[in-house]
């Protein structure tokens, strides 16, 4: 299956080089993205600049794709499923959920100059990072790529309810399956709990699988596709 991987904030599409081969190996054609303003070189992209190249990646594919969205991409994935129902094989959301119609995209932290810069480590103290050693974070820091404020602050909009029919897998790498669907049953997470086919996977990592345990993200991605 052809299967679109599209990274978080910061990230390009090589994030996902560790996890490509074992993909691969499985027989599948994993299609790694780098987005408008993270990796191009631009800061002046959209969130409508991003919607768009998934949504040409997507065109670019001989199937219909499963769509991965990591962290904030998570709603990127859910924006492709709402424009393109009928085309989406399935979506995989990896430690994260997607926001809902009229929020932002991703104004977690401070912009300056036009662009959304890496925090730091202090945000993801704890869990999220608690995997990843400091060499792994700190290469991640150097090589991390601020986000244009056009895709930070940009405006979610979802428009076709037949986003709702497309199957849906949760990966859950630093919260556990149990928590996740509780805070969708408290009304977090309103786009899930329209879903009519909703799974979980867990996956014990922090919140980058795709650095930490590329193998077996790999491997559970794979097993998610073998069954849309």
């Amino acid at each position: 299956m052809d299967i679109l991987l599209i990274a978080g904030l910061w990230l390009d599409g090589s994030a996902w080089d560790d996890v490509v081969p074992t993909l691969e190996a499985l027989g599948h054609r994993p299609v790694p993205l780098t987005l408008p303003g993270q990796g191009d070189g631009s800061a002046s992209a959209t969130l409508d600049d991003q919607v768009a190249a998934v949504l040409a990646a997507m065109d670019s594919v001989s199937e219909k794709p499963m769509v991965v969205g990591h962290s904030a991409a998570c709603t990127l994935a859910w924006l492709a499923a709402d424009a393109r129902p009928e085309q989406v094989a399935k979506v995989a959301l990896l430690g994260g959920f997607p926001s809902a119609d009229g929020e932002s995209y991703a104004d977690f932290f401070e912009s300056k100059d036009g662009v959304m810069p890496f925090p730091g480590w202090g945000p993801f103290e704890g869990p999220d990072s608690a995997d990843l050693d400091e060499e792994a974070k700190r290469i991640f820091a150097s090589a991390a790529i601020p986000v244009p404020v056009g895709v930070a602050k940009g405006v979610v909009r979802l428009t076709d309810e037949r986003r709702f029919d497309v199957p849906v897998v949760v990966v859950c790498p630093e919260f556990t399956p149990a928590q996740a669907q509780a805070w969708i049953d408290a009304g977090d997470v309103p786009e899930l709990a329209k879903a009519k086919h909703l799974d979980f996977v867990d996956i014990d990592s922090g919140h980058w699988p795709m650095v930490s345990k590329p193998i077996e993200l790999a491997r559970l991605l794979a097993a998610a596709a073998a069954e849309a």
